[in-house]
């Protein structure tokens, strides 16, 4: 089955566009079922899987203390795998079919309040060539709803400020054209007319980088550095909930909803490409509306006599 799971990544990285890191998880849960069947004595070509021995493999992760949401992942990965090897002819029936993970708990979005944003905002020191830099990103990823890993790779030919668009590379290597207002415009624009040539000077080869955000060396920030100096902002912010950036994209879908925009709208900001995915912020705001109502209404929560 090693040969098939190659060609199976191989497929999902020249076909499909999956991104480097959906790949490696889907070649490490498909690793880890063969280990089990390793593990089990039991035969380790595609065909001699049933849907008796996944069953099994599911079973074992639950007594191995695994979350809901890993197994359902690693559920997720199999049966992608083996739909693959159908679509393939190398096997006649999909061993999964029928199969169900544990039921997810349903989770609404983490966003923050405009007065949190507000603060947020005012956390970097604009002042030196990091801090604006770090201004810039929070403003692009509210503004925009962006992925952290769709900021890490914004090139400066992606960039119109004067109609303020962006061009963004989002998963599975789909573009698309999303938008930022004057406050994100202005942050940015400091940053690469201040800011951004000094943290290019300071790159040693002298080769003209096309990265938006630098780092201090004048290289492309990566994603990982990305999320440690967000978080040394977050944290003063708001003491009831761990901020991540994808809080902030949570935020930027939940404001836009609340402030009149379509869900149509914000599938496509947010690239998202099921409006399925968009509509848990209407629970969101739902959610909203029924505090706001108790907090507000006189006999929301009057006990009756």
């Amino acid at each position: 089955m090693h040969a098939e799971i190659d060609r199976f990544i191989d497929y999902l990285t020249a076909v499909r566009n999956v991104s480097p890191n959906t790949v490696k998880g889907y070649a490490t849960d498909i690793a880890q079922f063969i280990g089990f069947l390793e593990d089990e004595g039991l035969g380790t070509s595609p065909g001699d899987v049933n849907s008796r021995i996944v069953r099994r493999y599911l079973a074992r992760l639950q007594r191995q203390g695994n979350s809901k949401t890993t197994i359902v992942r690693k559920m997720s990965s199999l049966r992608a795998f083996f739909k693959y090897l159908v679509r393939k002819k190398l096997i006649g029936v999909d061993p999964t079919l029928g199969l169900s993970g544990p039921k997810l708990d349903k989770r609404l979005p983490k966003f923050l309040r405009p007065e949190q944003i507000e603060a947020l905002m005012l956390r970097p020191d604009a002042t030196e060539p990091a801090g604006a830099r770090d201004a810039a990103i929070l403003e692009v990823i509210y503004a925009t709803g962006c992925r952290v890993s769709e900021v890490s790779g914004m090139n400066l030919a992606d960039l119109d400020l004067r109609s303020g668009e962006v061009k963004v590379l989002g998963k599975g290597s789909k573009e698309r054209i999303t938008l930022i207002g004057r406050a994100a415009q202005e942050a940015l624009s400091g940053y690469l007319h201040n800011a951004r040539p000094k943290l290019l000077a300071k790159r040693k080869d002298g080769e003209n980088e096309q990265a938006v955000f630098l780092n201090k060396d004048g290289g492309r920030l990566t994603v990982r550095s990305i999320h440690r100096l967000l978080d040394k902002h977050f944290g003063a912010v708001s003491d009831e909930l761990k901020i991540s950036p994808h809080v902030l994209r949570h935020t930027f879908a939940t404001h836009m909803l609340e402030n009149g925009a379509d869900l149509r709208s914000i599938q496509e900001l947010l690239g998202h490409s099921s409006i399925s995915t968009t509509q848990i912020y209407t629970h969101v705001t739902q959610e909203r509306l029924k505090q706001v109502y108790e907090q507000a209404h006189p006999r929301a929560l009057e006990e009756p006599e």
